[in-house]
């Protein structure tokens, strides 16, 4: 399926806190249920995420929004130490948080990372251990394995990057 992604706008909020609920329900029903307790993400993470122009939505081929993420750029405070590996470089990056989408829609991973990989040439992203389905998404897009950040809460996520050629060191090789 194709889908459309466009930046979320305060309109969106309700609809985007829907996939929030959602996306847990599906983790849940693939035995993740340590990622998403109630009560988070909490909305006004998602709500800063609007404001900051970072959050996107997902339409599919009829229009209604499917999916749900946020690209921010750095800095990632809970990225600052990772313990068990390092990161690929101390550059700038962006970091992708919060995908969530319907559970009938399929392919919605592959879709964002495709569109975050047109946008920005140095993604960080982190996922439970339990979070099967990212882990093996990431993987199949060519993001490594770094190692292990805590977020503020304490709990441990397992932390991705994935460098690419910038498009201007590209076009300057041409």
């Amino acid at each position: 399926m194709s889908y459309t992604i466009r930046k979320s706008t305060l309109a969106d909020l309700p609809t985007i806190l829907n996939l929030r609920d959602q996306a847990r329900e599906i983790m849940r029903s693939y035995g993740n249920t340590f990622q998403w307790p109630d009560g988070y993400p909490r909305d006004d993470m998602f709500r800063k995420d609007i404001e900051q122009g970072g959050s996107h939505v997902m339409l599919d081929e009829q229009g209604r929004v499917v999916g749900t993420f946020a690209l921010l750029p750095s800095p990632e405070v809970t990225y600052n130490v990772i313990y068990d590996g390092q990161w690929l470089d101390d550059e700038p990056y962006y970091v992708i948080h919060r995908i969530a989408s319907t559970p009938e829609s399929h392919g919605i991973l592959d879709a964002l990372l495709d569109y975050c990989e047109t946008q920005v040439s140095n993604i960080r992203i982190d996922t439970h251990e339990a979070n099967i389905i990212m882990r093996k998404g990431l993987e199949k897009h060519g993001y490594q394995y770094c190692g292990i950040i805590y977020l503020l809460d304490g709990n441990e996520r397992l932390a991705f990057q994935k460098k690419l050629q910038s498009r201007h060191e590209a076009s300057s090789r041409t």
